[in-house]
């Protein structure tokens, strides 16, 4: 990029003169292809998703989530209950078109004036993760973030030893900023935090690329993709 300098002959970031501040994401439905992501309900979402995620037997896929395992379903409807009523983070239920809901992510950390949000609090269940439908969820928040709302910034964050996590944001194309060391107490331990990002001038080849993997052509009659999202 060319360096620009003030009048003092200061190198300084690129003017923005016709930037305003952006709307906070609402709570609405967003429709894809083979998925759709609701805004939680919990007297429609509650149950299924419970069931859902009882499949994952062991619970790993609460370890690195600052909640659960939920040992019954009072105490998961409740922590649902609570979740669902908060606009930050914004919780969505994520599910697969004609199926029951399998999985929550949420906007949060919402910075309009900076026109900047995180994605988090992703939880697939077994029958969700690695899917189509996963991936079309995160692109459908992704899309609405910067095509509907017009944010800059992105971003994801985890701890920096949830290498599933990682691997996804890398392989959903979001590019790695750097370490936050001892950034969080959770579960009694400590986080040091990984910081992904995508900005909006990465998004028209990230959104060209996402189309191209989404494309019905890409999936044989099974649903199995004939093309990694990496590899398109």
């Amino acid at each position: 990029m060319t360096e620009i300098k003030n009048h003092l002959r200061q190198p300084v970031g690129e003017s923005l003169p016709a930037w305003t501040a952006r709307l906070r994401p609402e709570p609405i439905t967003i429709k894809g292809r083979t998925v759709h992501v609701d805004p939680l309900n919990p007297a429609r979402h509650a149950r299924a998703l419970f069931a859902a995620f009882a499949e994952d037997a062991t619970g790993a896929g609460w370890t690195y989530l600052p909640y659960g395992p939920f040992e019954s379903n009072a105490a998961f409807d409740a922590w649902l209950e609570s979740a669902a009523v908060k606009s930050d983070p914004l919780f969505f239920a994520i599910v697969p078109n004609g199926a029951s809901p399998a999985g929550l992510a949420a906007l949060q950390r919402v910075d309009t004036a900076n026109g900047v949000v995180e994605v988090g609090n992703v939880r697939f269940a077994p029958s969700l993760s690695r899917s189509a439908a996963a991936t079309e969820a995160m692109y459908l928040l992704m899309r609405h973030i910067f095509d509907d709302l017009g944010y800059r910034r992105y971003e994801w964050k985890c701890d920096s030893l949830n290498a599933a996590s990682r691997a996804a944001a890398e392989r959903l194309g979001f590019r790695f900023e750097g370490l936050f060391r001892q950034a969080i107490v959770y579960k009694g331990r400590n986080r040091d935090t990984a910081w992904y990002s995508v900005v909006d001038r990465e998004w028209p080849a990230l959104k060209a690329r996402f189309g191209r993997w989404l494309a019905p052509g890409n999936f044989d009659d099974s649903g199995n993709q004939r093309r990694r999202l990496r590899d398109v």
